[in-house]
């Protein structure tokens, strides 16, 4: 059975019951209404664009729950959406709500102490978590080389990328009940990564490449302001911290953002690569991947799926981090 928690505003005149499952939290459309102060009708308007956005996956982040209410003298079962904290936090971030923040902040706190002090994190759970990430890793592995028809070098190039976060797998079983800390050898980031030394970058390796007829005009095409809202992304805070604590976590979600987002017309793949490597070199970090094996890297990241966002990151962060 879930457990339910009370989230209370001290400018709500009524709390709103929110369903703890998963190690997320639950709430249906009509209780987002009542949390945000909208209507029912901009909260349905929001999750549609959502997940046409294709910022969030439904299935991932909306299942039925079956409840049970009597009406008059009728014990009545039926069963609801719900949708979890990413998609209301999408929500929140949508509507623009004072309340929408400070439900975020306490929601996160929630989230934050049930993690921490073991509510769902114990070792028989990390190693579940551990062999669910190595079946999730080997199909994507599997998806890769078939849709890529890689040549020999690059296939075993990305075989060694997976064997190599066997690592990581040992890491899970060996973080504290307490804490989650990150691989160690990583370290806070010294500099910012700015547009212009990025733009400066990619002009550079569009020149080279269209010298040798590898690149057309579109190459390094800009959309809009893209390219400067991930480099902002990545240095973005959350309540007075760094998102992204470490140089790894910021050089793996440069990498992640770039091939995913599609930030310029063509050669987001390419022009991935050169800025992880340009960031890399920016922090003094040693390179641990050769050319065929930061290609194989990248080809992972374009044909993952976005379920699989948080292993690619792991990886990524394993592979650089100085030991």
């Amino acid at each position: 059975m879930s457990e339910i928690i009370i989230y209370e505003d001290p400018d709500a005149p009524n709390p709103v019951q929110v369903t703890l499952d998963g190690d997320t939290v639950w709430l249906t459309q009509a209780q987002m209404a009542e949390l945000f102060q909208v209507k029912p009708q901009n909260i349905t308007m929001h999750l549609k664009r959502v997940y046409a956005d294709e910022e969030l996956q439904e299935a991932a982040t909306c299942k039925e729950f079956l409840q049970v209410q009597i009406e008059g003298i009728r014990r009545v079962e039926r069963t609801r959406k719900f949708y979890n904290l990413d998609a209301i936090i999408s929500v929140g971030y949508r509507v623009n709500s004072k309340r929408g923040v400070r439900f975020r902040q306490w929601a996160a706190s929630v989230l934050k102490d049930h993690l921490l002090k073991g509510y769902s994190l114990n070792r028989h759970r990390l190693a579940e978590r551990g062999v669910e990430e190595a079946r999730a890793a080997l199909d994507l592995l599997a998806r890769t080389l078939t849709t890529n028809r890689l040549v020999s070098d690059t296939g075993q190039a990305v075989v060694a990328l997976i064997s190599g976060y066997a690592r990581t797998w040992r890491l899970l079983l060996q973080y504290d009940e307490d804490s989650l800390a990150l691989p160690e050898g990583c370290r806070p980031a010294r500099g910012v990564l700015n547009h212009d030394r990025a733009s400066s970058a990619i002009a550079g390796l569009k020149a080279d490449l269209a010298g040798r007829g590898e690149a057309t005009s579109l190459f390094g095409q800009e959309r809009g302001d893209a390219l400067a809202a991930i480099l902002g992304n990545i240095e973005q805070t959350m309540f007075g911290e760094p998102l992204y604590a470490s140089r790894e976590l910021k050089a793996a979600h440069l990498l992640y953002f770039i091939i995913k987002d599609h930030p310029f017309t063509d050669g987001n793949k390419r022009i991935a690569s050169l800025l992880f490597l340009l960031y890399l070199h920016q922090e003094n970090m040693v390179r641990g991947i050769g050319d065929t094996a930061l290609t194989a890297l990248t080809l992972l990241v374009a044909e993952s799926q976005p379920a699989n966002k948080n292993l690619l990151i792991r990886l990524i962060v394993n592979l650089i981090t100085e030991s």
